[in-house]
């Protein structure tokens, strides 16, 4: 029983040592969203709650974090 756990602690050490690094993610800009935006001149409806509409568009974005999260 001993070796059986002695080859299961190697294992599992081998395994975290050879396991692939995992690269860092950018972090996500205001550019990078895609936002569909109103032209000048279409008319602009305010909904609010949860409704379903066949034409959408957006007209204001909020809640976006201005500094940086830490841990």
């Amino acid at each position: 029983m001993f070796v059986q756990f002695a080859i299961f602690v190697a294992s599992v050490i081998i395994s975290y040592a050879t396991r692939p690094k995992a690269a860092m993610p950018k972090p996500a800009a205001f550019e990078d969203f895609d936002f569909p935006q109103s032209t000048e001149g279409t008319a602009q409806v305010f909904i609010f709650g949860d409704v379903w509409i066949e034409d959408w568009m957006v007209v204001g974005v909020g809640n976006y974090r201005t500094s940086p999260i830490r841990r």
